[in-house]
């Protein structure tokens, strides 16, 4: 016996599939596991079968056609291909837990494509199969183009390798964000990125921080948000929020400071919430420093902090970038802009290599509503 993988359209009609079982069952084919693509031109039936050594391609071809079946594409197997396909598809999402680098090549062993490039730009809007190329948006910027011979990539097929990308993208953006930071005075704090699970935690910050530090974060009576609003911007759409925790940053560890950066055309807005007995300690210089860091990769031309004209630590953080930075006054509040470096020029392109670093804060596209007024809590810059 041989193993085969048949794939054909077949109309999504009672008694279709019968008839075309039927017809691989008068050749003596077995069939293992079929799985079923619902698409606009009908249900493309995926079948690993089991055939007599001597029946060839070309009868397997024949026979699905007797059964109805339509736009047929036929290939031996393996036995590796008998997996449980959410068991397959569970080990590739381990693979990209272990190694979130190798996105391009899970992508060619979900979907065994012939190529997988990573393109920073897409000629076409990303998103969309179009017979055998297949485009993935990359949520951290770009987008994966992906080509098989045959068979044609299917709507089911997509939805499986975008979900593998964004698990890719998520994993990405917390390594590179997850690090232990040593104060100057010796204590030690884990830095990592901030996700809608940390809502309860960031609840717990704000009622631990004085009503000064927090008045100092929002600029405004909105000292306490709503859980929603915190969710929002734990998980900001264009940008990043970080968190710091105390000593090795377990599961139980308490949130002790919240650093936000929110894109909004080819600026950022960042704003940091240190909580009292952690103020003046270097943690709120060290969380700007990397919010700095994300918006340059980012490719942000500047970063803006709204400060109280009487936050004198927080202009002091500000005297020690030791950059250029740019003071306007209005009333008792000072908008900070700090000027960055272009970003590098990335490649014209790579095939399955890396995910680029995260590019979703700054850039052109949909402003996020960053400011005061427009459904967040105001980006507003906290004490140090």
């Amino acid at each position: 016996m041989a193993l085969w993988r048949i794939r054909a359209t077949v109309d999504d009609r009672p008694g279709y599939l019968s008839v075309l079982t039927a017809s691989l069952a008068l050749r003596g084919v077995n069939i293992l596991t079929v799985q079923v693509h619902t698409t606009e031109v009908g249900a493309v039936d995926d079948f690993l079968v089991d055939a007599p050594e001597q029946v060839t391609e070309a009868e397997l071809r024949a026979a699905v056609e007797r059964g109805r079946g339509r736009d047929c594409w036929v290939a031996r197997s393996e036995a590796r291909g008998l997996a449980d396909e959410p068991t397959r598809l569970l080990g590739l999402a381990g693979r990209l837990v272990r190694d979130p680098e190798g996105a391009g090549a899970t992508l060619r062993a979900l979907l065994g494509a012939d190529a997988v490039t990573w393109r920073p730009t897409s000629t076409a809007a990303p998103g969309g199969v179009g017979g055998t190329t297949m485009l993935l948006a990359d949520p951290a910027g770009g987008a994966y183009e992906l080509r098989r011979r045959e068979p044609s990539f299917t709507p089911a097929e997509y939805a499986r390798a975008q979900a593998l990308v964004e698990l890719a993208a998520t994993l990405d953006r917390r390594d590179t964000h997850r690090v232990t930071l040593v104060l100057p005075d010796g204590g030690e704090v884990s830095v990592r990125p901030a996700t809608a699970d940390d809502v309860p935690a960031v609840r717990e910050l704000h009622a631990g921080c004085s009503a000064r530090s927090r008045q100092r974060r929002y600029l405004s009576g909105a000292a306490d948000p709503s859980p929603a609003r915190l969710r929002r911007l734990l998980e900001p759409a264009r940008g990043v929020s970080l968190l710091a925790t105390a000593g090795a940053g377990g599961a139980a560890a308490p949130v002790v400071a919240m650093a936000n950066l929110l894109g909004e055309g080819d600026e950022a807005e960042a704003a940091l919430l240190v909580q009292d007995d952690w103020q003046r300690r270097g943690l709120g210089s060290a969380l700007l420093r990397r919010l700095l860091g994300h918006a340059g990769r980012a490719g942000c031309a500047a970063v803006l902090l709204h400060v109280q004209a009487e936050n004198t630590p927080m202009l002091r953080t500000l005297r020690r970038l030791d950059r250029p930075v740019a003071l306007e006054r209005d009333g008792g509040v000072l908008t900070a802009t700090v000027p960055l470096a272009p970003a590098p020029a990335s490649p014209a392109g790579r095939v399955a290599g890396p995910v680029p670093p995260a590019q979703a804060a700054c850039g052109t596209g949909t402003a996020l509503p960053a400011r005061a007024g427009h459904g967040l809590p105001s980006q507003r810059s906290g004490p140090i």
